[in-house]
């Protein structure tokens, strides 16, 4: 039976105050002391880890059926061609790295996740360097390829409103173009021109480099398009994760948080609780602003209707 071995690479620092999330404290143009900025990086992270651990198990399971491992599910059941059998379907196995600069922030952070989550899939630490953005990731990805990697599904641990939908569909995405000789690419936008997911597969001729800093001046997700478009790879689009960098960014994933949480309540797919949690406790776990009383005149429409 094959095996095909998937990465989760998860680019984190290390929730210390004055050193992450700093565009949302009174340092730069927020409102919270670097203090509070940072345990909320902290409540984001751990539910992404969490999300992350939810989303293996899912897979995990998914591919035990197609393989007929599972006691839910038989080889008659199956869904195979004429003539073929399940030991064509891939074993796949499924690891977190997260990625930590600098570092000595490595053990910190161990530390942390394995206190404040459940972590039944493997773990890893690593950490990335480079001069730019651009190099950090590529050292990443290069140490996960060395490490036995056959797909790296990326993103970063401020994306509160993550869900076990969109890792699953990160990697069910990465497994089709796996298909492929010349694997693929997957990426899911973030609100601002940017990515909040970036994937390939191990056979993809595909980098960073020119992604961040652009030298035409392109953002991150069209740098992507036109690296992936010159080289005539294929690309599955991913539905948009947003992520938090600026305090217009939180607002809109406070709104989030709060849907997550009820649908949660309803059985609904899993509540980021860490966040709700640090929200409620700085006073921002719901978004109102000023009534508006402006609106296009119905009357002259209404009439038509009449």
């Amino acid at each position: 039976m094959n095996n095909r071995n998937n990465a989760l690479l998860l680019f984190s620092k290390f929730p210390r105050p004055g050193k992450v999330k700093t565009r949302l404290t009174t340092l730069k143009d927020g409102v919270f002391s670097p203090e509070d900025a940072a345990e909320l990086y902290e409540a984001m992270l751990l539910d992404v880890v969490d999300v992350c651990m939810a989303a293996f198990a899912r897979l995990e399971k998914a591919a035990a059926a197609r393989r007929g491992d599972s006691p839910l599910c038989s080889i008659d059941s199956l869904d195979l061609e004429p003539g073929a059998d399940a030991t064509g379907v891939p074993s796949d196995t499924y690891e977190l790295v997260i990625s930590v600069a600098p570092a000595e922030d490595i053990e910190p952070m161990r530390t942390l996740i394995a206190e404040e989550c459940t972590t039944p899939f493997t773990v890893t630490f690593i950490t990335d360097a480079g001069t730019s953005f651009d190099e950090h990731y590529n050292d990443a990805f290069a140490q996960v390829w060395q490490r036995g990697a056959d797909c790296i599904l990326s993103m970063g641990a401020d994306m509160p409103a993550l869900t076990v939908d969109d890792v699953v569909r990160g990697f069910e995405a990465l497994h089709e173009l796996d298909a492929n000789d010349a694997g693929g690419i997957v990426l899911a936008p973030d609100q601002e021109m940017g990515v909040s997911i970036i994937g390939w597969t191990k056979s993809t001729a595909f980098d960073h480099n020119g992604v961040f800093y652009n030298p035409t001046g392109l953002t991150v997700l069209p740098a992507y398009i036109a690296k992936a478009r010159d080289a005539r790879i294929d690309a599955i689009y991913l539905p948009p994760v947003p992520d938090v960098d600026t305090m217009a960014d939180l607002m809109h994933n406070v709104t989030l948080v709060e849907a997550l949480g009820y649908c949660a309540v309803c059985g609904r797919g899993m509540a980021p609780v860490h966040t709700m949690a640090k929200l409620e406790d700085l006073g921002i776990d719901e978004v109102r602003v000023m009534p508006n009383a402006l609106m296009d005149p119905r009357e002259a429409i209404d009439a038509l209707d009449a």
